[in-house]
């Protein structure tokens, strides 16, 4: 998800509590009861005979953990619970590279990191990786390095699931669409030949909230966050299913460690041949009822 940097995003956010937010609401609530169930969490053997030549994988071995950046407000995505439970898609593809480096989960300490200050925490050493709907650009490349991607989202519709008006960006002139403040979707969906009526407010949580009490006639952002939002509440949302923009998500890692991003490749890779990927999307994300895309492989590795 690509968000315009502020003058004001200065400062590196990384929040351990278990309501903490970046552009969710509260643990990404929106206000009503979801009913989505249980979210998908599975366990990956643990490599014991991994060896990187890599210096953020040899201090993480030093210290006997591993420290990855996720997001902690998106449902069936990264997400966390009052517990300090984190689950979620990309939470399982971060467990999945933590177990082909030679970390358990016990070993790994995640960290909310805010979108703003992403590449921050990164090339500063604060997290080894990062994964949280991190879209590759080459703008973010001149200061870290991606392995992937895993997963290619798109800005795409949230919708009622009664409504059946709004198939695509094509159809909601007139109508009003929602979400949060200087995102990339928003600025798409703002262009006068869709004709739209745009809400900008400062959380996802709050869009969803809106759309589920009609205030609003669509939310716009990734379709991978509004797939959460959607499995979240199957029988109250759905997304529209036509994506009009590309965004490659990537696992965010410090610029010059080829030997750790090889070693993440290898281990996406890995967990995307063995089913591993399958499991855990069928587990989250699909369970808003949409269709499972495997990524191509092999995956970049330049």
């Amino acid at each position: 998800m690509r968000i315009r940097k502020t003058a004001a995003a200065g400062a590196v956010v990384l929040a351990l509590a278990a309501t903490a937010t970046a552009c969710g609401g509260e643990s990404g609530t929106a206000g009503d009861k979801a009913s989505g169930g249980e979210v998908y969490s599975g366990t990956y053997p643990v490599n014991d005979k991994a060896k990187v030549d890599s210096p953020a994988w040899k201090e993480a071995k030093k210290a006997g953990k591993i420290t990855i950046g996720a997001k902690a407000d998106q449902p069936y995505l990264g997400f966390q619970d009052t517990t300090g439970k984190r689950t979620g898609f990309d939470i399982e593809i971060a467990k999945m590279i933590a177990a082909e480096l030679g970390f358990s989960e016990k070993q790994i300490e995640f960290k909310t990191v805010d979108s703003n200050v992403r590449e921050t925490a990164i090339s500063k050493g604060q997290v080894d990786y990062y994964v949280g709907t991190y879209t590759i650009n080459d703008e973010r490349k001149k200061q870290i390095d991606f392995a992937g991607p895993y997963y290619t989202a798109g800005a795409d519709l949230l919708v009622r699931r009664d409504d059946k008006s709004i198939t695509g960006p094509d159809t909601v002139k007139g109508k009003k669409v929602c979400s949060i403040v200087g995102s990339t979707p928003l600025q798409e969906i703002k262009k006068p030949k869709y004709g739209a009526t745009t809400t900008e407010l400062a959380k996802y949580s709050l869009c969803v909230k809106q759309l589920l009490d009609g205030q609003v006639d669509a939310v716009t952002t990734d379709d991978a966050i509004l797939k959460g939002y959607a499995a979240e509440r199957p029988s109250k949302l759905r997304v529209v299913g036509k994506p009009f923009t590309k965004e490659p998500y990537g696992v965010g890692l410090r610029k010059g460690d080829k030997a750790l991003r090889d070693a993440i490749t290898d281990a996406l890779e890995k967990h995307i041949k063995n089913g591993d990927y399958k499991k855990a999307y069928e587990g989250t994300l699909g369970k808003s009822g949409t269709s499972f895309v495997a990524p191509s492989t092999p995956l970049p590795r330049d």
